[in-house]
């Protein structure tokens, strides 16, 4: 693959000459987003949160996805299809995946409105623009989009740059991989405008055979401030094209051939080449921030996002029939099934607005607001090629198109009671409508489904002498995702809801911070895998009565001298469900009936019940660091049984990390770092899932990992000009 390197011949085309001797003017601007603080948790609202700065998130970005950047955060587990971090990477925090946890980018919703996951491939790169981020743990205060059904991640791109800069980020380390990203910004024109723009190129190799990536994206911002408002608009884009890498290692070939991918095998002789993943993602958004007055602001955006593309597989001895086609006849031979490609298509628009208000005077803080947006989803399939012939060219097999409609409205009062004490009420209030006209296996399912939801938030703090205290209560809601409609009309699952409790406590001074924080959160029919076929013959998602995860977890930083300081957290936690029933294919019984097995007070599956990270850094000298980073996940259970033959290993990992910095007139500042990552070279798996059945009289577990590389480097030289 082409290797691109930047150099600063560039710089004439994104920064222009300014007046150095900047007017007051710049100091009184309107620079405050709302967009992102009417949905984060203020310091002293009562929600577990972790908030990192642009410089932290930047320490941490080598190339890899924003699940990996956020991996030494307390109760984070990351995994990656490819093994290295880079391409499709996923992320769970106290258990709950990405389809529970809330994402905005820019206080607009970046879930997927039907599967409500959260690709990261499609935006490569976007720690790179990223200004801050915030993390709320648990239900968390409301937010646009999702209800948080485990956490909440705010990201935030836009922070206004007064100075004007350049930087060429390159990085390059183990599998063959390669980041290379330029960012420029004018900083502050004539005191009221400003523009900002970023382009990144990620390649690799990837850990796993043929589990390569080439990714690109990029960010233009511009925006005008005066001291009472702002105008912005971003375009913010990704292009991902990586080979598919999300079969898994079947667990008998692990310690043969743990790279083995079973992606494109399905092709006679050698694996098909182009078994990728194709997709382009722009993101569109407008923003209008207005102080009216001391007490009073309020904002406004429009947005916006914009997905199209596919994935090719090679597919053998499918029937015709399968895809609404007659069989083949040649003279007196009937061809039933043939060797073909096919492409599944996602062809997407999701638009609409956010607003809020904000009220902040003497002891009161009040902040109403709210979105609406529409989801129009394509989904249609196109066979590219046949063996056997017989079917018409780029014929389309299935065209499924869905509408999905979401209005959220919130209001939150947090008010100084006096004495240290603050309260805190919240309460959003959640309508969609939902329309499916038809499924790839089954077109015939039409369904149109309605949700009202009120999820409120209550709680109160504590702040005094560098001591925090605080209790919530907090209630969501969330409804099935696309999967789950396909049981039919009669076999809809009911929508989940959460209760979290949250009681925590911090101390934080300028040399030592730690903190604890216990909760609870009781699940009323959570949504869960139990092997289940429906009527239409898919598996699906069966809601459970009662379920729980209860934890504590603990954090805290010191500085131990000029030279060392010391960050860490450790979760531990209990996730049970009361009781549930396991469904398992038995292809010894003719009827097809499924044989079920009862389990009571078993673990949720994904659910680690320790996880831990550790990070001591070394300053030997000014502008140089050696940072040794620790991280522990404990075993995880492959579905919800608690059978330590469906289960993935506790694994522990060392990187070590080496930061040198040169600072200089004309060059700003150069960076020097070099990572090594799992340098034990532990042979651990982070991710998983587990396949059962009967035959013969006999159960069979089939266990899937996949596998994460051993020891690997990055390394990266980062100029700011």
């Amino acid at each position: 693959m082409k290797k691109i390197f930047f150099a600063p011949l560039f710089l004439p085309l994104f920064i222009q000459a300014q007046d150095s001797s900047r007017s007051k003017l710049s100091d009184t601007l309107m620079l405050e987003n709302i967009e992102v603080t009417s949905i984060r948790a203020a310091d002293k609202a009562p929600f577990t949160k972790t908030n990192l700065s642009k410089e932290q998130i930047e320490k941490m970005n080598l190339g890899q996805d924003l699940p990996f950047v956020l991996n030494n955060l307390p109760s984070v587990v990351a995994s990656s299809d490819a093994g290295n971090g880079v391409g499709y990477t996923g992320i769970r925090i106290r258990g709950s995946d990405a389809t529970r946890i809330n994402i905005t980018l820019n206080g607009i919703p970046y879930n997927d409105a039907e599967s409500q996951g959260v690709f990261f491939v499609n935006m490569p790169d976007i720690s790179s623009s990223v200004n801050s981020l915030q993390v709320q743990r648990g239900v968390g205060t409301s937010s646009n989009g999702a209800s948080s059904f485990g956490a909440t991640i705010n990201l935030s791109t836009n922070e206004v740059n007064r100075e004007k800069y350049m930087e060429l980020n390159n990085s390059f380390g183990s599998f063959n991989t390669w980041k290379n990203t330029i960012k420029a910004g004018s900083g502050l024109l004539g005191n009221h405008f400003v523009i900002d723009g970023r382009f990144s190129r990620i390649t690799s190799d990837g850990y796993m055979e043929r589990g390569w990536s080439d990714l690109s994206s990029y960010l233009v911002s511009g925006a005008y401030i005066d001291k009472k408002s702002s105008l912005r608009f971003n375009i913010i884009g990704g292009v991902e094209k990586t080979y598919q890498a999300w079969g898994g290692v079947p667990e008998d070939m692990l310690k043969t051939n743990r790279r083995f991918n079973p992606g494109g095998t399905e092709k006679p002789g050698e694996p098909y080449d182009n078994e990728t993943d194709n997709y382009q993602q722009t993101h569109y958004q407008l923003f209008y921030n207005r102080k009216m007055n001391s007490a009073l602001a309020f904002n406004a955006a429009v947005y916006l996002t914009r997905g199209k593309g596919y994935y090719e597989t090679y597919k053998g001895r499918q029937k015709y029939s399968k895809y609404g086609l007659p069989n083949v006849v040649i003279g007196n031979e009937t061809i039933s099934r043939t060797d073909l490609i096919r492409q599944k298509w996602l062809d997407n628009y999701l638009y609409g607005t956010i607003v809020s208000m904000k009220y902040a005077r003497n002891k009161t803080d009040l902040t109403f607001g709210g979105g609406w947006n529409q989801y129009d989803g394509g989904h249609h399939g196109i066979i590219k090629w046949a063996e056997k012939g017989g079917i018409p060219l780029d014929y389309r097999f299935y065209d499924n198109p869905a509408t999905k409609k979401d209005l959220n409205v919130y209001g939150k009062l947090m008010q100084n009671l006096g004495s240290g004490f603050t309260a805190f009420l919240d309460g959003q209030v959640r309508f969609l409508k939902y329309d499916i006209d038809g499924f790839s296996d089954n077109p015939t399912i039409q369904l149109s489904r309605n949700y009202t939801f009120f999820n409120p938030k209550a709680g109160i703090s504590y702040n005094k002498f560098d001591h925090q205290v605080y209790f919530s209560l907090s209630v969501a809601s969330h409804e099935p995702n696309r999967n789950d409609y396909e049981a039919g009309v009669h076999q809809i699952p009911a929508p989940e809801k959460l209760f979290d409790w949250e009681l925590g406590f911090e101390k934080k001074n300028s040399h030592i911070n730690y903190g604890a924080t216990l909760y609870y959160m009781n699940y009323k029919d959570q949504l869960i895998n139990t092997g289940k076929i429906n009527d239409v013959g898919a598996y699906t998602r069966i809601n459970t009565p009662e379920s729980y995860r209860a934890g504590i977890e603990l954090e805290a930083d010191a500085i131990i001298t000029k030279w060392i300081n010391v960050s860490g957290n450790i979760a531990f936690s209990k996730n049970k469900i009361k009781e549930f029933t396991e469904s398992i294919d038995n292809y010894d019984d003719a009827s097809g009936l499924q044989k079920e097995n009862v389990f009571k007070n078993s673990d949720i599956s994904y659910s680690p019940n320790t996880v831990g990270a550790v990070s001591v850094n070394f300053i030997p000298f000014n502008d140089a660091t050696i940072s040794l980073q620790s991280k522990y996940v404990g075993e995880q259970f492959l579905d919800n049984t608690s059978n330590r033959n469906r289960m993935l290993d506790a694994y522990y990992l060392q990187n070590v990390r080496l930061m040198y910095s040169l600072k200089g007139k004309s060059i700003k500042q150069m960076d020097f770092i070099f990572q090594a990552n799992n340098i034990f070279n532990q042979m651990y798996s982070a991710n998983g899932y587990t396949f059962n059945y009967i035959s013969g009289g006999e159960l069979s577990v089939n266990n899937f990992y996949f596998p994460m590389a051993g020891i690997n480097f990055m390394a990266a030289i980062n100029i700011r000009l």
